[in-house]
């Protein structure tokens, strides 16, 4: 037995030393044998090889990444444009999720559930009240599409529980946030992300404008963090003409990739405005990009986030997925999306907007400054534009720091607005939609009770949320009030009447606008 003892740790030591000769990544398969055949305490031998995988792809970008089958899932699901589910939109009020609107036609709706009904128990099980995790519940809502969950709704006015059997079925995921005629011959479509979707729900909203007189467009990419490429790229080809190049990838093993528009664009003559800001990345990038070196729209609003790094997705047999950057993108003028980052160091570029913030770059345009080097020329009119990552804008618009007081971001931060709202709406919603027939009766005369303000005042005071003087309550007033009465106009109608009211106070649409005009 000493033999057999010693025969096994000496087997080890000669793997090793082999390992140290040949492929470095031997080294991790002898590690793993190890760890699995030696290690003192029982381990999770499908946990070791994650975090191995992990480990590896932390020295690289910080945009190659493993996720698990649970969490590939949950990010593939907003970009797929559908998902199986009940088709409710919802918010947590205390515990309890409270129905904001129902998806139209959806199997929710079908069956009777209106807005305001509270689901207190999931196939007999209670959820409200008992502090249960948003994504608990949201599994429990979720599953294959013609299976069946039965709902206890609490409803406003109605003693008892009422129970409803819904059939779960396809749910549309929407990736367009609003589009409406801003002004007289000027549309506005603000687009959230990228998905399968997004170049149906846009070409849907251009002829919907367009039947009512658009000529000129405005597309506001503010926030929208990307997604797939090719609806991007779709959209860009509607702009441009035959054989205008949209964006090229190029990397160490991957041979340059030029994407070309095709020349059967419905949108080649208009004015266009993107509107961007430190949030916009990936595939927004890339169509302002594109517009902007192809001399085909003003870009409007703050550096874009630089994020342009091409990542194949890589999966394995249980759902789990390597997204591994294999190459960069560029715009048609030559410059790399891509800002600058540091191999294995997440932690300084996460921190890069928090930079941006202390160096002055998001309030002045005096202080950016650039080399000679990362200058270049858009392709018609030659006009010099940025590289450095990021797409710089032709017209900047800096944060306004007056709009948002400290005492404005704490009472955000802890959900005081939005639960505010959605206890107001509950109580009122009825009475608001007799009032109110149309959205437009509703903007031009609706105005939010002092009472709801107080509220809000007094629970942040209750906080001890600090500074909370009057001078600091005045100067928060108005975009509370701003920002309650689009919340309430949300849950009445929709979100395309939450940024009807927001975009008036939006400094970026509001430049758009300005020079539109001119």
């Amino acid at each position: 037995m000493k033999k057999i003892s010693l025969i096994v740790p000496l087997l080890f030591v000669a793997c090793i030393l082999f390992a140290q000769r040949s492929n470095p990544l031997r080294k991790l398969q002898i590690a793993e044998m190890a760890i699995s055949q030696l290690y003192v305490d029982t381990v999770d031998q499908q946990k070791l090889a994650e975090e191995g995988i992990r480990g590896m792809l932390k020295s690289l970008d910080p945009h190659s990444t493993y996720t698990t089958a649970k969490e590939t899932k949950a990010m593939n699901e907003p970009l797929e444009g559908s998902f199986d589910g009940i088709g409710v939109q919802f918010n947590m009020v205390e515990d309890t999720l409270l129905i904001i609107q129902p998806v139209s036609k959806g199997p929710s709706e079908k069956v009777g559930i209106l807005a305001g009904d509270r689901i207190i128990t999931v196939n007999d099980t209670t959820i409200a009240g008992v502090k249960m995790q948003r994504s608990d519940i949201m599994q429990r809502l979720r599953g294959r599409r013609g299976t069946k969950v039965k709902l206890g709704i609490k409803r406003r006015d109605v003693n008892e529980l009422l129970y409803f059997t819904v059939t779960r079925g396809k749910i549309p995921v929407h990736t367009l946030d609003a589009y409406y005629m801003i002004r007289p011959h000027l549309g506005y479509i603000r687009i959230g992300s990228f998905g399968a979707t997004t170049y149906g729900e846009f070409m849907q909203a251009v002829d919907s404008l367009r039947r009512i007189g658009m000529h000129d467009i405005i597309i506001d990419l503010q926030d929208n963090g990307g997604g797939f490429l090719q609806a991007a790229a779709k959209i860009t080809e509607e702009f441009l003409q035959k054989n205008d190049l949209i964006v090229y990838t190029e990397g160490r093993a991957q041979n340059r990739r030029n994407y070309r528009a095709d020349g059967n664009g419905s949108l080649r003559k208009g004015k266009v405005y993107v509107l961007i800001n430190e949030y916009s990345a990936s595939a927004a990038e890339i169509l302002t990009g594109a517009l902007q070196d192809q001399d085909r729209a003003t870009v409007i609003g703050r550096r874009s986030f630089g994020k342009g790094l091409v990542q194949r997705p890589i999966e394995f047999d249980d759902g789990s997925m390597i997204r591994l950057t294999i190459a960069h993108y560029y715009t048609p003028s030559g410059r790399c999306i891509q800002k600058p980052y540091a191999k294995g160091d997440r932690e300084d570029y996460a921190m890069d907007i928090e930079k941006r913030f202390k160096n002055g770059e998001l309030y002045s345009a005096d202080s950016i400054h650039f080399a000679d080097s990362l200058k270049y020329q858009t392709l018609r009119r030659h006009r010099t534009v940025y590289g450095g990552g990021g797409i710089m804008p032709d017209e900047f618009v800096p944060l306004d720091t007056t709009q948002f007081t400290k005492l404005h971001r704490q009472i955000v931060a802890r959900s005081l607005i939005i639960n505010a709202t959605l206890r107001y709406v509950d109580q009122h919603r009825a009475e608001l939609k007799q009032r109110y027939t149309s959205f437009d009766d509703y903007l031009a005369n609706y105005h939010v009770p002092q009472a709801m303000t107080d509220s809000i005042f007094a629970e942040a005071e209750r906080l001890k949320l600090k500074p909370c003087t009057k001078e600091e309550r005045d100067k928060t007033l108005p975009m509370l009030t701003l920002q309650l009465k689009a919340l309430i106009a949300r849950d009445i109608w929709d979100m395309n009447e939450y940024y009807r009211i927001m975009n008036e106070s939006n400094r970026i649409v509001a430049k758009a606008v300005e020079i539109a005009g001119k």
